[in-house]
């Protein structure tokens, strides 16, 4: 199911469990809808005449009898909520893929974590993980408090800056499941969309293996200028090209960008021509972004996106 947000379309344990207490109270609360329309239908067709002739006690009797179904109602609901809740953390296991997830004005930094630092993974606004294993997500912000969501994979947890929040989930089935920040953090707030890829736990070791290794060496000369524009203008005060001189953390990791299927955290389709548009004119696509023009001539963008393109 690509791409598809909606707690009603579970993938995974929590979400499960979570669209269960969504039904539920959707029943009852319709239930209970149903039950005060019908009544107050009924009182209506009655008339003030019939209502005089009931007595005080009568009266006192219905009106005990409805507060005590909406007490036992309500404790019934808060008693599965809590057990839904307390439920929702028996992932925990310690051989748990572990993934750290920072929230930026707008977009978000994934880096899997290993005790060997070669082995590390770092990329942006896309989380690849095993289908049927627990992930650990360790949740961080570097500016202002944002919020992580993958509703058909789990509840929403805040990125407060200054502390470290942990969001564990599981996907039962391979898929695409789209992810939004859910607290609003500034203009951009609408623009700060990732996806969560679970797949089969071989397609997913062979993604990681990939993406382990450094840039591709260029093979043409116009990758080879594009290289050296990177490495020497602008781009390289903001962001990192393993393998190339270029290593800042302002700015997502663009090691393997052209494997991305979108770019600016969901904001374009990553094409060559969106390329072009965001490097030559990034607040255009998405006003208020922290990205600055590059000024970059008309051959040094064409070098670039002939190099970017072959970053896979």
């Amino acid at each position: 199911m690509a791409h598809i947000q909606s707690v009603l379309y579970p993938a995974g344990i929590q979400a499960a469990r979570i669209s269960h207490v969504w039904w539920v109270m959707l029943i009852v609360c319709t239930i209970v809808w149903v039950l005060v329309a019908a009544t107050t239908l009924i009182a209506v067709a009655r008339g003030r005449k019939a209502a005089s002739t009931a007595t005080e006690g009568q009266l006192t009797f219905f009106v005990a009898i409805a507060g005590g179904i909406t007490v036992v109602t309500l404790i019934a609901l808060l008693f599965d909520t809590i057990v839904i809740g307390h439920s929702l953390e028996t992932l925990r296991t310690p051989d748990a893929l572990r993934i750290q997830v920072t929230g930026y004005q707008w977009w978000w930094d994934v880096q899997y974590e290993n005790p060997v630092a070669g082995l590390r993974v770092t990329t942006a606004n896309e989380l690849h993980i095993p289908v049927g294993r627990p992930v650990a997500i360790d949740l961080l912000s570097s500016d202002v408090i944002h919020s992580f969501w993958v509703p058909n994979l789990q509840g929403k947890i805040d990125l407060v800056p200054g502390r470290k929040n942990e969001l564990w989930l599981q996907a039962d089935r391979p898929g695409t499941y789209r992810g939004q920040c859910a607290e609003y953090c500034g203009v951009q707030h609408a623009h700060m969309a990732l996806v969560v890829i679970a797949e089969p736990e071989d397609l997913f070791q062979r993604w990681l293996t990939a993406n382990r290794a450094s840039a591709p060496l260029p093979q043409t000369a116009q990758q080879v200028r594009g290289r050296e524009v990177i490495e020497r203008g602008p781009c390289a005060m903001c962001h990192a090209v393993q393998g190339t001189a270029a290593s800042a953390r302002m700015g997502p990791d663009l090691t393997h960008i052209a494997s991305r299927s979108s770019l600016a955290a969901g904001t374009v389709p990553n094409t060559r021509g969106y390329l072009a548009g965001w490097i030559v004119d990034p607040q255009h696509l998405k006003p208020g972004n922290h990205m600055p023009p590059t000024g970059l001539r008309d051959d040094e963008l064409q070098a670039v996106l002939a190099y970017l393109e072959m970053l896979k």
